[in-house]
């Protein structure tokens, strides 16, 4: 019987086409795209990123038919005026691991204490609004367990408007997002109540699958957004803001001018929400931590009362 491919050679198999191996990234080529990647995403990728640099940008000389990685770099900066090309080589090099319910502590504390506060201030607002933001939120995994989180957390009072803006750079990922449509193993960490209340089952060619209902469908808004970009296209002030195991893959200067900028967009007495390896250090002022990567947004007139 014929042994399975290895892992490794299934890996080496990817960076071959039919005329035969993609060729080297010299590490002159990766500082010119680790350098670009930078410039138009933020993203820094360390040295040790080079193979897989090479990997992922092959699969682009592959689709367009190109000899060689500088070829390919002179056409995205100087045949690429609609950036279309920029945007599938985000799409390539980007990083969209995410899960439903992951760090599921962030979801409690959303559930039991976030909720009522959010209802208390939302109560002295004539129009009566939550706004959230999930940025950088992949194939939309984030954005749904908040809905759901707060579909079962808030009542269902007439004149309540829970409004989620959903956004990535990654254009292919938010497409599956905005789809809704999952396969059951991505579901697993859904408790089997919530996933009958919020899910359809795939029936047909769709079984295996299940889709995420209209109504909550309907309350998260998905939007492509680079957040090193000038001029968010968003409506703020936001109640609530999860950027969670994004400012990870940004240099320190870009992770301060995102951070400030974030902060900017929260009403006084919002949540920024982070990943569980991320913290502000000291990188922005008037956010005071209040759980884990968790931090509270001060008023312009506060002061550094320790029991704030």
């Amino acid at each position: 019987m014929a042994k399975s491919p290895s892992r490794s050679a299934l890996e080496h198999s990817r960076i071959v086409d039919p005329a035969g191996i993609t060729p080297d990234l010299s590490r002159p080529e990766f500082e010119a795209f680790r350098a670009l990647i930078l410039a138009r995403t933020g993203i820094a990728l360390g040295p040790h990123k080079r193979a897989l640099l090479q990997v992922r940008l092959g699969t682009r000389l592959r689709a367009l038919g190109l000899a060689s990685f500088g070829n390919y770099r002179r056409r995205l900066v100087e045949q690429d005026p609609e950036g279309d090309e920029l945007a599938r080589l985000v799409n390539a090099v980007t990083t969209n691991k995410t899960e439903f319910y992951r760090e599921a502590r962030h979801f409690t504390y959303l559930a039991q204490q976030w909720a009522p506060e959010a209802l208390e201030r939302a109560a002295r607002d004539v129009q009566r609004i939550i706004r959230i933001w999930s940025a950088g939120c992949s194939s939309g995994e984030e954005p749904y367990t908040i809905a759901m989180t707060l579909a079962d957390a808030l009542p269902q009072a007439a004149g309540w408007s829970l409004r989620i803006l959903a956004s990535d750079i990654n254009t292919e990922v938010l497409s599956r997002a905005t789809a809704g449509i999952y396969r059951f193993e991505d579901v697993r960490p859904i408790p089997r109540a919530v996933l009958r209340r919020h899910f359809l089952r795939g029936r047909g060619t769709q079984v295996g699958l299940v889709r995420i209902r209209p109504e909550l469908r309907r309350l998260v808004r998905f939007r492509s957004i680079n957040l090193i970009e000038d001029g968010w296209p968003i409506e703020t002030p936001f109640d609530l803001i999860f950027c969670r195991n994004v400012l990870i893959y940004f240099d320190q200067p870009t992770q301060q001018r995102v951070l400030e900028r974030l902060v900017g967009c929260l009403k006084e007495g919002g949540r920024l929400v982070l990943g569980h390896s991320e913290g502000v250090h000291g990188m922005v002022s008037g956010l005071r931590p209040t759980g884990s990567t968790i931090y509270h947004k001060e008023s312009e007139h506060a002061g550094n009362h320790p029991d704030r």
